[in-house]
């Protein structure tokens, strides 16, 4: 079995794409390496991949590309390169895409960015998945999508109707959508609303590395909502075995589903959606103690309003994750920062 990764390059798509290289699968990654962020850690991520699948002898093939490239999406569940040879992990029977325009307040600034990647980009996987008999589609959603609501913790049977910023919307229309094609084609897809995944090779645009990076520059850090968020954290590797687990679990239709009393979790459709995250809500200032203590240096806090977009708390239920794969994501948040600074100190030579 080969698997289709999109966001390859990305944080999340780097860890699974090692994981599953190390378990003999074969991957097919897909990532255009956009420069949100710095193209050149994106890099780094993919000559691990490349080190890796010489001395593991599973096959990692990127095709660098968007996801509002149909052509090349397209290219990608034939399991061919751009130029159309064959690739040698060959044509991708599930499928996990992880690819995205990220970023809450960036997308305040640069809508049509995540209107192009997030739902034209994902329609183009959908119609790749219906067209190519693809034996299960997992894909990225997010704790975004629960918004306005403040009823804690957040579980996949809320109504999910108020987002608070277009990532959201986006996230939740990329449920639709999947939903739709696994009623109308019966596709197997599930999502996955993660919540504020950090660790090592994380993204530089999130709070550990620029809080890591300014520390270490004796610089203040940015603290918002006057340092009252709460997050509810998920360690990477808790992350990549959730992830696992599901896509080697393809979604099945409920046989219990009510219609005259639709639970948004389920479906008499083969669809699923389930929250990945610590269950351990944690204020952001026990996060930044943490990551202190890693570090040996007390920060210089800068306290600052809420930012628009943002939610004040986020906090999981993964009862049903627990139920489904026998996994629950458990890693302290003291021990994941401190693997974060060992990784951030070893990567970056400081």
């Amino acid at each position: 079995m080969s698997v289709l990764v999109t966001g390859a390059a990305g944080f999340i798509g780097f860890h699974l794409s090692r994981r599953l290289l190390e378990r003999g699968t074969p991957v097919i990654g897909l990532d255009n390496l956009n420069g949100y962020y710095d193209p050149a850690l994106k890099e780094a991520r993919l000559a691990r991949l490349q080190e890796l699948s010489t001395s593991c002898g599973a096959t990692f093939a990127l095709i660098q590309a968007s996801l509002e490239d149909r052509a090349a999406v397209e290219a990608a569940f034939r399991g061919e390169s751009l130029g159309g040879e064959p690739l040698a992990p060959g044509r991708p029977e599930r499928v996990v895409n992880l690819a995205a325009q990220a970023g809450v307040r960036y997308s305040l600034e640069n809508p049509s960015a995540y209107i192009q990647a997030n739902l034209v980009g994902f329609g183009h996987i959908l119609e790749g998945c219906r067209h190519h008999d693809v034996a299960h589609l997992v894909y990225a959603s997010s704790s975004s999508v629960y918004g306005g609501n403040t009823c804690l913790p957040f579980s996949e049977h809320q109504s999910v109707d108020h987002p608070v910023s277009l990532y959201a919307a986006s996230k939740k229309a990329n449920e639709l959508m999947a939903h739709t094609y696994s009623h109308l084609y019966g596709l197997p897809a599930t999502g996955l609303r993660f919540f504020t995944v950090y660790g090592p090779w994380g993204r530089p645009d999130m709070a550990l590395f620029l809080f890591t990076q300014a520390m270490l520059a004796g610089e203040p850090i940015d603290v918002f909502n006057e340092g009252r968020m709460v997050r509810d954290f998920t360690y990477i590797d808790d992350i990549v075995e959730s992830l696992l687990r599901v896509l080697d679990k393809p979604a099945t239709a409920d046989p219990a589903f009510d219609a005259t009393a639709p639970d948004p979790a389920t479906s008499w459709a083969p669809h699923r959606v389930f929250n990945i995250g610590n269950s351990t809500p944690t204020p952001l200032m026990a996060y930044i103690e943490a990551l202190e203590a890693a570090l040996g240096i007390t920060a210089e806090k800068r306290f600052l309003p809420i930012q628009p977009g943002d939610v004040p708390a986020t906090a999981a239920d993964t009862t049903a994750l627990e139920a489904w794969t026998g996994f629950r994501p458990n890693t302290p948040v003291r021990e994941g920062v401190a693997r974060f600074v060992a990784w951030y100190r070893e990567f970056y030579g400081v």
